[in-house]
């Protein structure tokens, strides 16, 4: 499996997908980043799919898992740059990602994630959590 890289930036993990994976190759990145949040004290993740043209139901689902996570693990979660192919095929397979925040690239992901911390933030603060 080619390694790929999750990075660190002032408490966001950055997980950008550049291969096709295979459902085992998905499982490792899906534990390495749960891992890595842990042992970063992140406060956000970025996945970003921009290079997949394919995702299955597995993949899906495995997104849509990580995403939720790393949620209970305090971490707010956006997908970023996924591409009309993979929209298209997962309304064909009548999937939705839903509880996922999703972005059209990095800069507008990083806005959001910037929002749901404030928003986050606040709740805390406020007692509404």
């Amino acid at each position: 499996m080619n390694e790929i890289t999750i990075l660190h930036l002032k408490g966001t993990l950055i997980a950008p997908i550049q291969v096709e994976l295979h459902d085992k190759a998905a499982l490792k990145l899906q534990e390495e980043i749960l891992k890595r949040i842990e042992q970063r004290e992140a406060t956000g993740l970025i996945i970003d799919i921009s290079a997949i043209s394919i995702v299955d139901s597995f993949m899906a689902r495995l997104l849509a898992d990580t995403a939720k996570s790393a949620r209970l693990m305090g971490v707010e979660t956006v997908l970023v740059g996924m591409r009309k192919e993979v929209v298209i095929t997962l309304i064909q397979l009548g999937m939705s990602l839903s509880g996922v925040e999703t972005a059209l690239n990095m800069e507008e992901g990083m806005e959001l994630l910037d929002q749901l911390r404030e928003k986050a933030a606040w709740a805390e603060d406020s007692g509404v959590l």
